[in-house]
C-alpha cells in the first residue's frame, strides 16, 4: 500500500489551463512528492487523444475541440461530469498502467453498485457501462513514471453534446449518466455527494491505505489560480 493521495477540489475550471497544470506538476515533481487526485468540472469542451481521428468530431458547433496528449479517441466533458485526475507516481506504486485503467473502472462499477446500479468494463473498450451505454471514460498519459488526465463520470450533466461526436470512436455508442439510474443524483449537490461517495473506492482500487485503516480522506478545496502558484 501506498502512503494516501493529497485530493483536491477545484470546481469547476477551464479544460485546458487544467491540463498545463498536469502536465506541470508531472514534469516538476520528484521522489518525495506526494501523490494527488484532482476532482474537477469541466465547461464545454470536446477533447481529442493523441492519435484520434477529427472525423469522429461530427457536429462539434460553438463547443471548442481541443487536441490533447492522453490515449483514446474523442469524448466530451461539460458541468454535471465529475472528472477525476489521478497524479501517481508510477514507478513507486504497486500498479502498472493497464492494472490503473482497471483500477479506475473498478472504482466507479463499486461506487454504482452502492447505488444500485448494475455497471460493467468491457474487454474491448476502456471505460464503465450500463446495459451497454457508457457511464464513465478513462484516458491516461504516463510521463516521466508519473500518470495524468483519467476518468470522467457521467453524473448528471447533458448527454446532448455526445450527440455531436461518436463517442470513444464508436459510432452510435450511447452514452448515460448516474442521474438517470439513481434519481437522487439529479438535485442540488449531486456533485460532491458523488466525489465524497467514489473516493474510499478509489482508494481501495488504486492500492493506497486501506479503508479500514482509517485513511483521511479530507480535501481541500483549491481553485486553479492556486494550483498554478504552487
Amino acid at each position: 500500500m501506498s502512503d494516501a493521495p493529497l485530493i483536491r477540489h477545484l470546481g469547476l475550471a477551464p479544460y485546458e489551463p487544467t491540463w498545463r497544470a498536469m502536465q506541470r506538476f508531472t514534469d516538476e515533481r520528484d521522489s518525495s512528492t506526494p501523490d494527488e487526485i484532482w476532482f474537477v468540472e469541466h465547461p464545454p469542451v470536446f477533447t481529442l487523444g493523441l492519435n484520434a481521428s477529427r472525423e469522429h468530431v461530427l457536429r462539434p458547433g460553438d463547443i471548442p475541440v481541443v487536441q490533447i496528449d492522453r490515449g483514446g479517441q474523442v469524448t466530451y466533458h461539460g458541468p454535471g461530469q465529475l472528472v477525476v485526475y489521478p497524479l501517481i507516481d508510477l514507478r513507486r506504486h504497486p500498479l502498472g498502467v493497464r492494472e490503473l485503467v482497471m483500477a479506475l473502472e473498478n472504482a466507479v462499477i463499486a461506487y454504482a453498485a452502492e447505488l444500485g446500479v448494475a455497471a460493467a468494463s468491457s474487454r474491448t473498450a476502456p471505460g464503465v457501462y450500463v446495459d451497454g451505454a457508457k457511464l464513465a471514460s478513462v484516458g491516461l498519459r504516463i510521463r516521466r513514471g508519473a500518470s495524468y488526465h483519467g476518468l470522467a463520470l457521467n453524473v448528471s450533466l447533458d448527454l446532448t453534446p455526445f450527440e455531436r461526436i461518436n463517442v470513444c470512436g464508436h459510432p452510435g455508442l450511447a452514452v448515460t449518466r448516474l442521474a438517470d439510474h439513481a434519481p437522487r443524483l439529479a438535485g442540488p449537490g449531486a456533485m460532491d455527494a458523488a466525489a465524497g461517495a467514489l473516493t474510499p473506492h478509489l482508494f481501495r482500487q488504486l492500492k493506497f491505505e486501506p479503508v479500514d485503516s482509517g485513511p483521511d480522506y479530507s480535501a481541500i478545496n483549491t481553485d486553479l489560480q492556486a494550483v498554478n502558484s504552487r
